[in-house]
This record gives structure tokens, sequence and C-alpha cells, in this order.
């Protein structure tokens, strides 16, 4: 009797399942789309915007979980460095290429921990080394092998990078100053304690002195003692955004309002580039003309050195904002923006976006 109420059950549960079933609505179906990179390789699928059912709408957490799982790419170009053998290393959100700056042809594309570049550097023997914002590799040219460098720095965050007169490597943080000898792999000092907190930018002057742009104007830095020996405070706009030396030993300094030159013998600023007056200066940097080349975040500018006159302004880069710059390589000016990687003929003035490292060219090509 037990068994025959227990077949019954079975009948009547499998006959309310099977009406239950019926009233499920079929999901949509949904087909993954794939887009060719600018390299020809593929990305993650991405998935059609269907419009939601009435009443339905995606929940914030999961929002954010859709954008952490497939994050846009950031193609911004920090840094350009011409190493030994003419070809040209690209740092940039995207990692860290070499090319053949006369024909753009990538030679190697090298794997580090962390893609956020902020400063490249060629050090004495020919490396190649890298400050992210995770901390600092080095890359030998030759087998194109990353080696991770585990120093104690005043920050991992790193935002400059040079080498003096003597080889060694100064690396900038966001938090200070750090000093190590590229050969025997070895921090020799920290100055945590940098007036002005963040070492934007550095370069050095005719008698091998460090001068280091940070968030309270500029700071001179002995080379052989890593003390600070002078200051120039009165900078207009207070932060240094990009520094270079001229061919008469002067500094150019670039900040939100402004380009600079200051006579680094005075510590006194000579004068302000009248063109420049009101840009933000992201990227300096003088050709073998001795003429210069002036980034800004709205356009970049060709000027005279000794008169600041506008001598021309470049025009169908990937974007307007200019971080930076590598003259006289493979007979182009290199041009690192927000959005890729552009080179401009010094022949022709042809300007032509290099399509591996920018997310769509001018509309005009």
């Amino acid at each position: 009797m037990a068994s025959l109420r227990t077949q019954i059950g079975l009948i009547l549960g499998i006959a309310l399942l099977g009406n239950a079933v019926s009233h499920i609505a079929p999901l949509p179906s949904v087909r993954a789309q794939f887009e060719p990179e600018p390299d020809g390789e593929n990305i993650p699928p991405r998935f059609p915007n269907d419009t939601p059912r009435p009443g339905i709408t995606p929940l914030p957490p999961e929002r954010q979980l859709e954008d952490r799982r497939f994050p846009e790419k950031d193609y911004r170009v920090t840094s350009l460095q011409p190493d030994a053998t003419g070809a040209l290393w690209i740092g940039s959100w995207l990692g860290l290429t070499r090319i053949d700056p006369n024909t753009g042809r990538i030679i190697a594309r090298v794997d580090l921990p962390n893609y956020t570049i902020g400063a490249l550097a060629r050090d004495k023997v020919g490396r190649i080394w890298a400050g992210t914002y995770e901390g600092l590799v080095r890359v030998d040219p030759r087998s194109n092998e990353m080696t991770a460098q585990n120093f104690t720095l005043p920050s991992n965050r790193i935002l400059s990078l040079l080498i003096d007169r003597r080889g060694y490597l100064w690396v900038g943080t966001d938090r200070g100053l750090a000093l190590i000898s590229p050969d025997q792999g070895l921090l020799m000092t920290t100055l945590k304690n940098l007036p002005g907190t963040s070492a934007n930018a550095m370069t050095l002057d005719r008698e091998g002195q460090l001068w280091v742009g940070t968030l309270q104007g500029v700071v001179q830095v002995d080379t052989s003692s890593g003390l600070v020996i002078g200051r120039v405070t009165e900078i207009p706009g207070g932060v240094v955004q990009t520094m270079t030396t001229d061919f008469d030993g002067n500094l150019w300094v670039g900040t939100p309002n402004s380009l600079l030159v200051i006579n680094p013998k005075t510590r006194e600023i000579e004068r302000s580039v009248t063109p420049m007056r009101g840009r933000s200066v992201s990227s300096v940097r003088f050709a073998k003309d001795t003429s210069v080349w002036v980034g800004t975040n709205n356009g970049l500018w060709k000027l005279r050195a000794e008169t600041g006159a506008i001598l021309g302004q470049v025009a169908d880069l990937p974007s307007s904002r200019i971080l930076s710059l590598s003259p006289d390589t493979g007979n182009k000016l290199w041009v690192g923006t927000s959005e890729g990687l552009a080179w401009v003929s010094l022949t022709t003035g042809r300007v032509r976006p290099h399509f591996a490292f920018v997310r769509r060219g001018p509309s005009n090509f």
C-alpha cells in the first residue's frame, strides 16, 4: 500500500513540474563578438548591451564587477628612450616596447610585472631601466630579459629617472629620491625629506649637479653627497612638470601655467617664454638645430630657443595632450600623447600615428 502511495506521489510531482516548466520563458541567446586589435590579437569577448526588461536594473556592485573584468585600455605613452643601437624604447601604460624608429617596426615587447610605466633611462653600458608605479625593473637589450629590482625606495611609485656623469642612477618617486649603483646593484642613499616631496622631473646642469622639479619649485642636489644645496621656490604655478637643460646650460622648466628659463648659477628666473604663458607645459626637449619642442596639455609647438618665437605647431596627433618627446630619432620627432604614439617627419613635416600604440587613428588617415 505504501509503495502504491509513493508511485502516485511521484506521478503527481512529475506532472506539476512539467506544468511549471511550461511557464518559464526561454532566455534570449547572446553571442560573443570579437574585434581584432591593431596588432592582430583578439581581446576578451564583449557582449551586446540589450535593453533591460522593465523594472530590472543592474545592481551597482555587479556593474563594478563587470568594469573590473573588462577594464578599458590606457594608451598613454609616458616615456621615450633611444638606446645605443639606434632603437627607440616606448614606455606606455600598455607595457615596454622596442621599435626601429626608422621604419616603426616592433623589435620586441617586454613583459613587466606592472605596465604603468612612469619613466625610462639608459645606463652607461646600455641597459634600460624602467620605473613603474610598483617599482623599478632593469632590461638587458641584448636578450630583452627583465629583472625586477627589490630596492627599498622612498616609494615604489616612480616618476622620473636619470643617469648622472658617474653612471649612477637617480630614481625620483612621489616621496623623495634614491641613488643606485647600476653596476653593483646597490642602493647608495635616499633623500626622503626632499623639499617639495615629489621628484616629478630631473636634469643635470653643466657642472654635473642634479636639479629636481618638485611640487614646490626646483631643488638643487649635490650628486656627490646627495644633499640639497639650493632651491628656486618662486615658481609661477609652484608645481614643476618637466625639465631639461639647453645648449647654454640654462634650465627650462615647465609648470601648469608657464615655461621658465632659470640660470643655475644664480638660481634666478631669467625669463618666462611668452607664447607659453597660461599653458600647462608637460614636456620640453631640444633638437639638434637648437630649436626647442614644447608639449602642453593642448598641443605641440616648435620654438626658437633664443627668443621664444613660435616656429610651428604640430596638428593631427592622436591627442593634444603631450606626455613625452624624442627629437632627432630615426630622422623623426617621436611624440607620446595621452592617446598613443605618433611621429613627425623632420624633412616634410608629415605626421603619422603608430597604429600599434593608438586606440584609433585621426579621421583623415
